[in-house]
Formats: structure tokens, C-alpha cells, sequence
């Protein structure tokens, strides 16, 4: 009998630790980075409908969470917006030069998605309709066209090792700021928006992001190291306020998760929420740096 109520108090020690199901996040965590690693080699269409699915999931876990507040997106068409933003955009991107320009095409889908939110909430009457109206304009700018950027570095030339090197180094952000924070962090960054992140991990995050960004760049992307560097402070930056945009939301909503779907890790969004931000930014700095 000792053993048996000794065993669920480890397990408790254990997840109070890690705020999490440490072995289902292990496993969620291995097999969302197996389809990444698979499809950036092997099929790159892969990799931009898996983005899609996770950006279209987080279209709704934002509907849901937003609706905890009183403020109800046009969910329908924001979907479907998504889905052509992500898909459309790659898809003119990669065309042959002047086909199609992914600019026209990302703004056309874009336009198109705000005006049918728009449209679509009209039924509804005047009652609430600027506040729906606002939410459905946050969902389509926070999340498809920020999530567009994706794509069109995964689109330009190069564009897997350029993929590759951008997730990397969001996650060397992470675990560099996880790693540092939790055992030398003392100074909180944001206290009222996220306690628990710290200069201290900032500092670890800038770290382990310039190790992996600066021989990557030079060695997978052929550029300099200074170029490498600048993509992991920015990075860094970028992704650190992607973490804490997420965290007033839901602060704001009240939730600890945007959802459960991914066992161990919480939803789409939690997951999302640094390359959201990171994304335009490393396409811009690859564009204008990197263009080979």
C-alpha cells in the first residue's frame, strides 16, 4: 500500500515541474517535428498545408477565446480566408517570375477575407456589430497574414534551408530562454503581461539563438556571420513579443491555453505564437540580405 500512494505523488512532483504532461508533450513535440523535418525535405506543399492546419486551428481557438469576452469573429469566412491567404500566396510565390506576383495575390486574398468578415456579421444587426467586426480584423491580421510570411520564405530561393534556420533558431530562443530563465532568472521582464519571464532568460535566449544562427547562416545559407547574428537578436525580439502578445490575450480572456488539441503543449496558438511574429521578420531581413 505504500508503494501505490507513493507513485501518483511522484507523477504530481513531475508535471507540477514541468506545467506540463511531460510525456505527451514529448511525443506531440517528436512527431510535429518529424512532419516539419519530412516535409521541408521531401514536399514542400506538405509543410505549407501543414501550416495551414495549424494556422486554421488558431483562427478558431482565438474565436472561441475572444467569444469568452463578449466578441464574436467571423469565423466561417476567416477559415476559408486563411486557407487561401497560406495557400494562395505560396502558390503564386513559387510560379515562374511575373506569373503571377504573390504580392497581388496576398493582398487580393486578404482584401477579400476582410470584406466577406465583414459582410458576413451584417445579418446580425447594428448591436455589437464594431465590436464583432473588431474581433474578426485582430483574427485576419494576427494570425493568416502574419502566417503568410511562412510560406514566402519557404517559396524563395533556397527557401527549406531558409525555413529550417528560421524554426531553429525560434527554437533556440525558446529552450535558451527556458534553460536560463528557470534556473538564474531574478529579474522579471513583464511582470504584469508574463511573471515568470525574466532578463535573465532573455539573455539565455539571445545566446543559444546566435550559437545556432550564426554557422548556419553561414554554413547553410552561404552569408556572412553578421547577417546570422542579426537574425537571431531580431528573432529573439520578434519571438519574445509573439510570447507575450499571446499571453494578454489570454490574460485578457482569462485562460491559461488557447486549447488542449495538442496534448502536453495546450493549442495551436501555444505553439504558434513566437514564429507567428519571427516569421515577417526573418523573411524580411532573408529578403533583403539573403536573396539567393
Amino acid at each position: 500500500m505504500a508503494g501505490e500512494q507513493e507513485a501518483p505523488a511522484t507523477d504530481q512532483v513531475v508535471k507540477s515541474r514541468a506545467g506540463r504532461d511531460l510525456p505527451a508533450a514529448i511525443a506531440v513535440g517528436l512527431g510535429l517535428a518529424a512532419a516539419v523535418v519530412l516535409t521541408l525535405l521531401y514536399w514542400h506543399w506538405g509543410f505549407v498545408l501543414l501550416v495551414t492546419a495549424m494556422l486554421t486551428l488558431g483562427t478558431v481557438e482565438l474565436h472561441d477565446a475572444l467569444k469568452r469576452i463578449g466578441m464574436n469573429s467571423a469565423i466561417i469566412p476567416i477559415v476559408a480566408g486563411t486557407v487561401a491567404v497560406i495557400c494562395g500566396s505560396y502558390a503564386a510565390a513559387t510560379m515562374p517570375q511575373g506569373a503571377l506576383p504573390w504580392h497581388s495575390v496576398l493582398l487580393g486574398f486578404l482584401g477579400a477575407t476582410v470584406l466577406a468578415a465583414l459582410i458576413w456579421r451584417m445579418p446580425a444587426g447594428a448591436a455589437g456589430y464594431v465590436k464583432d467586426a473588431a474581433a474578426s480584423l485582430f483574427t485576419i491580421g494576427y494570425i493568416p497574414l502574419l502566417g503568410s510570411f511562412t510560406g514566402l520564405i519557404l517559396a524563395s530561393p533556397n527557401g527549406s534551408a531558409k525555413m529550417a534556420v528560421t524554426l531553429l533558431i525560434v527554437m533556440g530562443t525558446d529552450t535558451g530562454g527556458y534553460a536560463v530563465g528557470a534556473r538564474l532568472g531574478k529579474h522579471p521582464m513583464a511582470p504584469q503581461i508574463s511573471p515568470k519571464k525574466t532578463w535573465e532568460g532573455l539573455a539565455g535566449s539571445v545566446g543559444l539563438a546566435g550559437a545556432v544562427a550564426v554557422p548556419l547562416t553561414v554554413w547553410w545559407l552561404g552569408s556572412t556571420w553578421w547577417v546570422g547574428l542579426l537574425l537571431a537578436v531580431c528573432i529573439v525580439a520578434a519571438g519574445t513579443c509573439g510570447d507575450l502578445i499571446e499571453s494578454l490575450v489570454k490574460r485578457d480572456v482569462g485562460i491559461k491555453d488557447m486549447s488542449s488539441f495538442l496534448p502536453g503543449h495546450g493549442g495551436a496558438m501555444d505553439r504558434l505564437d513566437s514564429i507567428l511574429v519571427a516569421g515577417p521578420v526573418a523573411w524580411l531581413i532573408m529578403f533583403l540580405l539573403i536573396p539567393n
